[in-house]
């Protein structure tokens, strides 16, 4: 039985990775401080002998008994309501955590695989975005925490593989979406559906034109898979290029939750990417992936997923957010 390592696997795409591996029988040690992941996400494995939960900052020295076989590297903020709040904190899982898990992957002979984003190419000055783009980073903006945190975590991450050999991957995620996303967390599609599941306007950043391409949860995870187990050590692009802008996707989904909402507009946030598309030819091609779910067929799922809230959670969760992240 193979043993894996999930960091931030109370999250949003931890949570789905630990079920997608404990279905491939592997035995899953989940990792989470819970500074933005919920526990909730992975109640359901804890009866399960091939699941072990520790709640542990991997900023700090992480330790695993027994061998393991594979590490996935997961555990940052991920939205921008979340690493504005806590930048520091971004800046160090990033850096220091990825240390540490490369350090423990060296230790057990592990293949370990970091989880990158499309937030590496800033707001990119190519379009759409492939793997050998350097990007347009402002390393001293406000989305700088997030950004250079997931850029020194591919370099390092490279140094380790090319001066130690450790058996390395690396995943630039783009925009992703599913159930047990927060209502609260600042990307677009939650707080859309929540803003019309509460009756209110959809609130839209600039003109709207900035584009977003979007990735079902179920697509994402079968990518990280595949790239896990194939042999390619440099970057890949894991997203879907249908794009699509931001005014166009609010319209969506006023049409899918049958709301009569109206759309207004707040001033564009600073450093906030006016293009996102990734270039998925090298998935095609190596992984042999790409995104087999429709985004109406997708966001029907998630609109029934929260549809399925509480009136207390809606609620609970309700907070101004910053971007169309």
């Amino acid at each position: 039985m193979k043993k894996t390592l999930i960091t931030g696997a109370a999250g949003f795409l931890g949570s789905h990775l630990c079920d997608r591996f404990i279905a491939e029988g592997h035995h899953v040690i989940g990792m989470d401080n819970l500074i933005t992941g919920d526990i909730r996400n992975i109640e359901h494995l804890f009866h399960l002998k091939r699941f072990d939960f520790f709640h542990h900052d991997v900023t700090k020295f992480v330790h695993v008994p027994g061998k393991m076989d594979y590490i996935l590297h997961f555990a940052s903020p991920a939205s921008p309501i979340d690493y504005l709040k806590i930048p520091i904190e971004t800046l160090k899982v990033g850096s220091l955590g990825t240390l540490n898990l490369l350090g423990l992957a060296r230790d057990h002979g592990a293949r370990i695989l970091v989880a990158s984003t499309s937030e590496v190419y800033g707001d990119p000055l190519v379009h759409p975005q492939s793997e050998d783009y350097f990007g347009n980073v402002s390393p001293i903006g406000p989305r700088g925490v997030y950004d250079e945190a997931k850029r020194f975590m591919e370099s390092i991450t490279m140094a380790y593989h090319r001066h130690h050999g450790l058996d390395t991957r690396i995943v630039r995620i783009f925009n992703t979406y599913g159930s047990r996303m927060r209502l609260n967390d600042g990307r677009v599609v939650p707080a859309f559906m929540g803003q019309a599941l509460r009756g209110e306007d959809l609130t839209v950043f600039g003109d709207g034109s900035q584009s977003r391409s979007f990735t079902y949860i179920d697509d994402q995870v079968e990518g990280i898979y595949r790239l896990l187990m194939s042999d390619y050590v440099e970057p890949i692009n894991i997203g879907n290029p249908d794009e699509t802008t931001i005014l166009e996707f609010a319209q969506e989904i006023i049409n899918l939750t049958g709301t009569d909402q109206k759309i207004i507009f707040k001033p564009l946030p600073q450093d906030d990417p006016m293009q996102r598309q990734p270039d998925i030819s090298r998935a095609k091609n190596i992984l042999d992936w790409e995104p087999k779910v429709h985004r109406s067929e997708g966001l029907k799922k998630v609109y029934e997923y929260f549809k399925s809230l509480s009136p207390d959670q809606l609620w609970a969760v309700h907070r101004d957010f910053s971007s169309n992240s």
